[in-house]
């Protein structure tokens, strides 16, 4: 920054060190306040009980009497003060934000330390650095500039593959914040079984199902033949087993938290599943979520005939729902978020704003912009810069019980 004309400005930088605790930052500005300065930049950052509190002054003819408020204040509140003159203010250019945020568990110094590297390499600068959660993932969000999105991307994800850690890159400024539409897939995403091989379980063919399940989401099989092959096993079970399947259904660990707390952002929240709306829709209704499309069973003389009922929601059909209910809620696709498994989930994570492979299938970890591989579905809050401190406030504020999420079920 320079003066109205044209020379550089004269800077004061005050920095404290030491202890947090209540008052610091009004004791030290109120120090300072009885000099006549100009206020350029604060930043203040707290790690484990250590404070580094900075602040960066116009001083004009005033350097000495603020060198020595602030040696005072820092005196009598226990600090370290180093106080640096200088010339000019860093004027930057913010183009190219960027949020890169970093999961591990445990989250490694080399890791961290490559992630960084890579940063510099790419000619970005890391302008600010935030933790996010402690547990049960350690997560780190990066705020940078001078970032070129999609290729810092495909470089980062070289060494989230090397340190077995997750890494999203996404838009930063703006394009992080306002309201979004967020998908879900259901099978092995939002719920930790595959619902077909629940039904195929009480006709003795849930190995069977479970194989050609395994090859569709791989992308081995055309999903809307593989579909109708399994259903047909299902043909003559009483239409009762949807009840007792329902009952067995089980939450994958973090998911009513994420639904939760994306409500409470005013997010829009959908499920997009190639398995059944008799169970689908059960879990959106249960879990307050506003859109649910999947595959319908059909039912004759209460028993299932081993056919589906209409078009069959297949990976084009996902991303076509995706679509459909963005529009319905007014909003681009750059403001939604996609977040699936399997193959049939390429083609909407590929459309959506942000699509988030979850403990996903190989062809899709490596085609999806991002991947999480820790078993907990609310690390997605972590992707959008929700920290686990904010969670939980907003738990304790309406008394929702918040504790660490469990540990998965095998096989998960």
């Amino acid at each position: 920054m320079s003066s109205t004309d044209g020379t550089d400005i004269q800077t004061l930088s005050v920095t404290v060190t030491g202890d947090d605790r209540p008052g610091v930052t009004g004791t030290l500005l109120g120090a300072l306040s009885g000099v006549e300065a100009e206020v350029l930049d604060i930043q203040q950052v707290v790690v484990n009980g250590h404070l580094t509190l900075t602040v960066l002054l116009r001083p004009g003819t005033h350097v000495d009497q603020l060198r020595d408020a602030a040696a005072v204040a820092a005196h009598r509140l226990g600090l370290t003060l180093t106080v640096v003159e200088g010339t000019g203010v860093n004027a930057r250019s913010r183009q190219g934000r960027a949020a890169v945020v970093v999961l591990g568990a445990p989250l490694s110094t080399d890791a961290v330390s490559l992630v960084t590297s890579r940063i510099a390499e790419h000619g970005a600068n890391i302008d600010r650095i935030r933790r996010l959660s402690r547990y049960p993932v350690t997560t780190v969000e990066f705020d940078i500039s001078g970032a070129d999105v999609p290729s810092l991307r495909t470089e980062l994800a070289l060494v989230a593959t090397s340190e077995g850690i997750d890494i999203a890159v996404a838009p930063g400024g703006l394009a992080r914040r306002g309201r979004r539409l967020v998908v879900l897939d259901v099978d092995s995403t939002l719920i930790q079984q595959e619902v077909i091989e629940l039904l195929a379980a009480h006709c003795g063919r849930e190995a069977e199902v479970a194989e050609v399940t395994a090859r569709a989401m791989a992308g081995e099989l055309d999903f809307e033949e593989s579909l109708r092959a399994r259903v047909q096993t299902l043909a003559g079970l009483p239409a009762s087993v949807l009840d007792e399947v329902r009952e067995s259904v089980q939450l994958t660990p973090g998911a009513r938290t994420l639904v939760r707390t994306l409500k409470r952002l005013g997010f829009t929240v959908g499920l997009v599943s190639g398995g059944f709306i008799e169970i689908v829709g059960e879990l959106a209704d249960d879990l307050g979520i506003d859109h649910a499309r999947a595959n319908r069973l059909e039912i004759e003389d209460g028993h299932l005939t081993g056919r589906v009922v209409g078009e069959v929601v297949d990976r084009a059909g996902k991303a076509r729902a995706l679509k459909e209910f963005a529009e319905e809620e007014g909003l681009p696709l750059s403001r939604t978020v996609a977040i699936g498994d399997g193959a049939n989930d390429l083609d909407m994570l590929d459309i959506a704003g942000l699509g988030v492979a979850f403990n996903a299938k190989p062809i899709v970890q490596e085609q999806a912009q991002t991947a999480v591989n820790v078993p907990y579905l609310d690390s997605v809050l972590y992707l959008l810069g929700i920290s686990r401190e904010e969670i939980e406030e907003a738990d304790l504020d309406d008394g929702t019980p918040t504790q660490a999420p469990p540990v998965p079920h095998a096989g998960h």
